[in-house]
């Protein structure tokens, strides 16, 4: 049912037949099993080994080489050699060409794993109504029309149709799908906008995404192939591996040398048409037997027998390489076509970004003295570590950040209210979050600000282990303050509130979007002091001013946070509580770029390589990004450069010509958008290597000459890729385009050495053969010379 997201709840129902209150009954179940078929993605046939070996030889310079082997090994036969001469050349050469179909082999295997991989992003259980009562099933026994409750932390199992908020929001991640780099909140709404996206569909939960907040019931609209992630799975399948450039030079190489070699050797044999009847042959037979010989001895010659061992011994070489600068090559190929290189189409969600949300900027009221002043600081570290500096508007470092006063208030709320966990991941070296990325990010400032009171902050954290450091100050806060009643975050309020007790003291604690936590402010705290004072119309002007230049300018996601005072003995919140409070500060987060980006975005531009960002978010978020990392900065203006994919699809023919040409940024992407790019750039000649980490990313990356994956992405994207950067850094690839140019050219040296030196020994044969000079007529070979 492709378009349950523009039809409203109860049209959805009725569609598949189901009570809201029931679930399916037993015949329901069996009769939707075999409309819609099982919730798995298909296992597909694979090929036997033995055709993937044959498919190895099915080459023309391949071919030639083996019948090169044959008519040696005859040759020899025929002249009387009977020892190990007869067989060491076609020995070698065989062993060479066996060599290579191993290697080809192995490539197609590991690509056959990237189907495999996917299946892993199906859920394993669901909660299902079912007969009046919900029950824990295997998530392949789901059918379309079946009701299932999802919670925070739960994978999704199959796409599904909301039709019921069990809590104030419900909140999913679906980068590995769209490669957003914030959770999406979802809703009960029908979605009646045209030409939608994945991102636009608001009330579709999508199978293998992840609830990070909230809890809900959805009824199940696509199973197996026919979900979001079944089409990712169609569109690999559909997908075949390309051929590099290197390939098919060699392809064109040996369908000339086919033909050349083939009017040589007829050329030699008519000429010689005369010399057949001469006494020393014996008569006319034995004398066209004996020029056919030479004929074949000519052809022998001219084919260049070492060609695949001189171009695998390259590959293998600069693959070598290419590792000790962190870029894992899957495939020798790969490594010629990344010299090739004209475009890179770069994911930016985890490419160009860490994915880590990060609290970059703390913007406070310093002081009402003689006029009011606010107060901005700067945040370091662009991960999910708790390591990273506080810095004030003039760039001073603060030593103790916890001894200013709103910014001690603002770890207790960053804290406080909030339901995130972050944690050390010693099998994977690195923090990761449970939980809304925002969440996680306050809990790494908080981390940050350290601890008042103590003179060797924030230096004497660093002795604690990376487990313990993970929280520390966090769990501080939390032992130190009892949580008694949370008000949960709901789409109306755009705010979450959490009450608080400590030595017999009620704080609440609030945070949301500033629009609203400012609203309900009517005093706000002072840095150099601590004092409250009222929140005056101009103070309250000038902190708007900031969000909006915060949001705007700086496509920065902002929260607002404040606390209040309440009467001791107080045990529940209410939404009425949430005003009169005093206001403490305003945080700015993004998903930061990578530090060395910027640098490895010139070094494409002055190697002649243009870059195209690909992303699903939306367009101000990944233009201010570009800004950030000079993808712009070789353009006047972004007319004609910046594209949505909605924008892009409604072009004209012609104007669709030109976009790809100029195009800079590619943006509101789902996977069939990020393919069709690759597709068209090919068909204007151009060599393209696509970069990404989700399942989103794959079909593309399968599809481009190129194929990038990041080492912390998913298992799909790795086994879809033709390399995968250990570092997930942008700047390996630069490394690797300039490593992997003076491999082709290595590569097309040695070639034209060895044909160059086979052009001499076939010239010889040729003139003695014309000539009729019986001395010279021996069978040469080309391969023998070399060894």
């Amino acid at each position: 049912m492709e378009d349950a997201y523009a039809r409203s709840v109860t049209e959805v129902l009725d569609f598949f037949g189901v009570d809201p209150k029931k679930g399916l009954n037993d015949s329901q179940v069996a009769q939707h099993a075999r409309l819609y078929g099982k919730n798995v993605l298909p296992e597909e046939k694979r090929a036997s080994f033995w055709k993937l070996v044959l498919k190895q030889f099915d080459d023309l310079l391949v071919k030639i080489l083996i019948v090169a082997a044959l008519v040696s090994f005859v040759l020899a036969l025929i002249n009387g050699d009977t020892g190990l001469t007869a067989f060491l050349e076609p020995s070698v050469i065989l062993l060479i060409l066996a060599a290579n179909a191993a290697v080809g082999v192995i490539t197609e295997t590991n690509a056959e794993k990237a189907l495999e991989e996917l299946r892993a992003y199906q859920a394993d259980i669901a909660t299902v109504l079912r007969n009046g009562c919900f029950s824990i099933l295997p998530a392949t026994e789901l059918v379309p029309g079946d009701i299932v409750e999802v919670a925070v932390g739960g994978k999704i199992p199959a796409d599904m149709r909301m039709i019921e908020m069990l809590s104030n929001q419900l909140r999913v991640d679906q980068a590995i799908l769209t490669g957003e780099s914030c959770s999406v909140g979802k809703e009960l709404e029908s979605t009646t906008a045209t030409n939608v996206v994945y991102q636009d569909k608001t009330n579709i939960l999508f199978s293998g995404t992840v609830v990070v907040a909230g809890r809900a019931r959805a009824v199940v609209v696509g199973v197996g192939t026919h979900t979001a992630m079944g089409g990712i799975h169609d569109s690999m399948l559909q997908t075949e591996d390309e051929v590099t450039p290197l390939k098919k030079k060699l392809d064109e190489f040996g369908t000339f040398l086919a033909k050349v070699i083939a009017g040589i050797c007829v050329l030699v044999w008519i000429v010689n048409i005369g010399h057949f009847r001469d006494p020393a042959h014996g008569g006319f037979f034995r004398g066209a037997i004996h020029y056919f010989k030479i004929a074949v001895a000519l052809a022998v010659a001219a084919i260049p027998e070492g060609l695949p061992a001189v171009v695998t011994t390259c590959l293998a070489l600069g693959t070598k390489r290419m590792a000790r600068l962190n870029a894992i090559v899957r495939s020798l190929p790969s490594v010629e076509t990344l010299g090739c290189t004209t475009v890179i189409c770069s994911d930016k969600t985890g490419t160009l970004t860490t994915n880590m949300m990060s609290a970059s900027k703390v913007c406070v009221l310093h002081t009402v003295q003689l006029a009011p002043v606010i107060s901005e600081y700067s945040v370091s570290g662009t991960t999910y570590a708790p390591e990273g500096l506080i810095f004030d508007s003039t760039g001073l470092q603060l030593e103790l950040p916890a001894q200013s006063s709103c910014l001690l208030h603002i770890a207790m709320c960053s804290a406080l209210c909030n339901e995130s966990i972050l944690q050390y991941n010693p099998d994977k070296s690195n923090y990761e979050k449970i939980g809304e990325s925002t969440e996680v990010a306050l809990r790494v400032l908080a981390e940050k600000i350290g601890l008042p009171g103590f003179d060797s902050m924030p230096s004497s954290l660093n002795v604690l282990s990376k487990h313990e450091r993970a929280s520390y100050c966090n769990r501080y806060w939390e032992d130190h303050f009892k949580k008694i009643s949370v008000a949960d975050f709901s789409r109306d309020r755009k705010m979450m509130s959490v009450l608080c007790s400590r030595n017999q003291l009620q704080i609440m604690f609030s945070k949301g979007a500033p629009e609203s936590i400012i609203s309900r402010c009517t005093s706000i705290l002072c840095n150099d002091d601590g004092s409250a004072i009222p929140l005056t119309t101009s103070i309250r002007a000038e902190l708007e001013s900031r969000f909006h230049s915060f949001a705007g300018k700086e496509t920065l996601r902002c929260l607002a946070l404040a606390f209040k005072r309440m009467p001791v003995g107080l045990q529940s919140l209410s939404h009425k509580d949430e005003k009169d409070l005093t206001f403490i500060g305003l945080i700015g987060m993004l998903d930061p770029p990578r530090e060395e980006v910027r640098n490895a975005m010139l070094s494409c531009m002055t190697a002649g390589i243009r870059v195209i960002v690909v992303t699903g978010d939306n367009k101000s978020t990944a233009e201010s990004l570009c800004r950030k990392i000079g993808a712009f900065d070789h353009l006047e203006d972004l007319a004609g450069h910046s594209y949505t994919a909605t924008e892009f699809e409604e072009l004209p023919a012609m104007q669709k010509t030109l976009a790809l040409q100029r195009m800079a940024l590619f943006t509101r992407v789902e996977p069939s958008h990020k393919r069709m790019l690759v597709e068209a750039l090919r068909n204007q000649n151009e060599v393209v290597a696509m970069t990404g980490d989700g399942v989103n990313d794959a079909p593309a990356l399968k599809k481009a000459d190129i194929g990038i994956a990041m080492g912390s992405g998913t298992a799909v994207a790795k086994s879809a890729s033709d390399m995968v950067l250990a570092d997930d850094n942008f700047a390996t690839i630069v490394a690797a385009v300039a490593e992997g140019r003076a491999i082709y050219n290595n590569t097309k040296q040695f070639i034209r050495y060895m044909i160059s030196s086979n052009i001499g020994e076939v010239v010889c044969i040729f003139v003695a053969a014309v000539l009729g000079i019986p001395d010279t007529l021996a069978p040469v070979s080309s391969f023998t010379c070399e060894l």
